[in-house]
């Protein structure tokens, strides 16, 4: 088994069919066939279950993507290694990023990187900080930003600042009695028809930690875990939200959403920059590090993401 048949693997693991990982890889679909085949054959196990409607792992090649993911990162890190004793930074940096900081790091990160480190290729990735630390864990990210330590307490992190969360409401439809954008109370807004994240959401999870030793019973009228989507649903009036204004820095500033700053309490969550000390982190990953703390200090000294620094 070599480095290409884990890579064919993966590719299967993360695509809805055979078809779509064959076009992805740009190989014939027989030819990945059999390459599913010849790994089982010499696992002794079943990785894949095929169905009319696509491809599924089964919990033998759950494990095995598991071990896949981490001996591709090793190689890569390697590659990474060698080209970078040459001299120049090189390689792929993966990094996760949760919704509401992709919306406002993203882009400036990527044209950073792209003028100080040409020779660098960053792949930021998006997806909820629970699925994040598991990436980071894995090795299917090189580092990434997690809200808060929980099953993190082996990751070398740093508190790059503390971020507000506000009340958002479309301008139209403020409920409260006071002009739009009026710092509001938390208490103030259990009687409105909240659209916020699942339970399992990061975000829920702050927001019912102040709600709930307060005695705060939330109106939670619509469950959304796209930001976008919660966005668009205020936006048009259909309820009320909050989240940090980075995930709507674009809608406050043409006019689309009104933020409000919530008082008793102050509602702040830690925002970290985390790797896994377990993996030697390379020259790219650091620099790719110092640079995402400098464009963060920048962020926040401009008001765009707004809250404390702290690294």
């Amino acid at each position: 088994m070599d480095i290409r048949q884990l890579r064919y693997f993966i590719a299967i693991a993360e695509s809805p069919s055979l078809s779509v990982a064959a076009s992805t890889l740009g190989v014939a679909q027989p030819s990945l066939s059999q390459n599913v085949v010849r790994m089982e054959e010499e696992l002794g196990v079943r990785l894949v279950e095929r169905s009319p409607r696509g491809t599924v792992l089964t919990d033998d090649g759950t494990l095995f993507l598991k071990h896949a993911r981490t001996v591709c990162a090793a190689f890569e890190n390697c590659l990474d290694e060698m080209r970078e004793a040459g001299g120049a930074l090189r390689g792929k940096v993966g990094f996760g990023m949760p919704p509401s900081v992709s919306m406002v790091m993203a882009v400036p990160l990527a044209e950073t990187v792209r003028v100080e480190f040409p020779d660098l290729r960053l792949q930021a990735i998006e997806a909820m900080s629970g699925y994040i630390k598991t990436w980071i864990d894995d090795g299917t990210v090189d580092i990434g930003f997690i809200y808060d330590l929980a099953k993190a307490d082996h990751f070398r992190t740093i508190h790059v600042l503390n971020e507000r969360l506000f009340f958002f409401s479309a301008p139209d439809a403020w409920p409260l009695d006071t002009p739009p954008g009026t710092p509001v109370r938390l208490r103030d807004l259990q009687k409105l028809e909240l659209i916020l994240p699942s339970p399992s959401h990061g975000l829920r999870k702050t927001i019912e930690d102040y709600a709930q030793p307060r005695g705060v019973q939330l109106n939670v009228t619509i469950e959304m875990d796209a930001m976008t989507q919660i966005k668009e649903l205020v936006a048009r009036g259909s309820g009320y939200a909050i989240f940090a204004p980075a995930a709507a820095h674009d809608f406050v500033a043409r006019g689309d959403l009104v933020k409000a700053p919530i008082r008793e309490p102050d509602m702040v969550r830690p925002v970290y920059l985390a790797s896994n000390p377990a993996r030697k982190s390379s020259r790219a990953c650091q620099a790719i590090a110092q640079v995402t703390l400098d464009v963060a200090r920048d962020l926040v000294q401009r008001g765009i993401w707004e809250g404390e620094l702290e690294a």
